[in-house]
């Protein structure tokens, strides 16, 4: 017989989401926890000269983790025009969703570097020791704002009041 209270655990959790850092040399990769509330660095995979090898790398780690989507961050320019950058990443995510049949998101993820490298100079790392983890760090952010969005607009529609209706934590006169 199955307890109640492990049975409400167990609908209680949130799909998973591999977030992604794609660049030239490197791609940072994170996950979100199995509470859907918080991105965790996973790796930093080294570029292969068959981006196909790199596709299938990333398509197992959905598996491994269970994901049901991927955040991919979207290099814009800072006045939010598209970059070249952007282009050859719109290609290789598309090609990746297909690969790991999944959907893919992408999300802003202008001044992410930079803000990683902060933390990383935060943390008492040497800018030597940045390399193996600014693109993870900068994976982890992206992912977070993403999670962060997706919960605030849950947040937003759980509030929203039902027509001619109160809303939650709202008073009435």
């Amino acid at each position: 017989m199955r307890c109640p209270r492990s049975s409400h655990l167990e609908t209680a959790l949130v799909p998973r989401y591999l977030g992604l850092d794609v660049g030239s040399k490197r791609i940072g990769v994170a996950v979100s926890d199995e509470l859907g509330l918080t991105a965790q660095p996973v790796l930093t995979l080294t570029r292969k000269r068959n981006p196909r090898e790199d596709m299938r790398s990333l398509a197992r780690l959905c598996r491994r983790f269970g994901c049901v989507g991927i955040v991919v961050g979207n290099p814009l320019h800072l006045s939010g025009e598209a970059s070249t950058q952007g282009e050859k990443t719109r290609e290789f995510a598309e090609e990746l969703g297909q690969m790991a049949a999944l959907p893919v998101h992408f999300w802003d993820e202008r001044l992410t570097s930079r803000e990683a490298h902060a933390i990383l100079y935060a943390a008492g790392k040497s800018r030597q020791e940045h390399k193996p983890l600014v693109d993870q760090v900068a994976a982890v952010l992206i992912l977070q704002s993403f999670l962060d969005a997706r919960s605030n607009r849950r947040r937003d529609l759980e509030n929203e009041a039902p027509e001619g209706g109160i809303a939650p934590g709202e008073a009435s006169d």
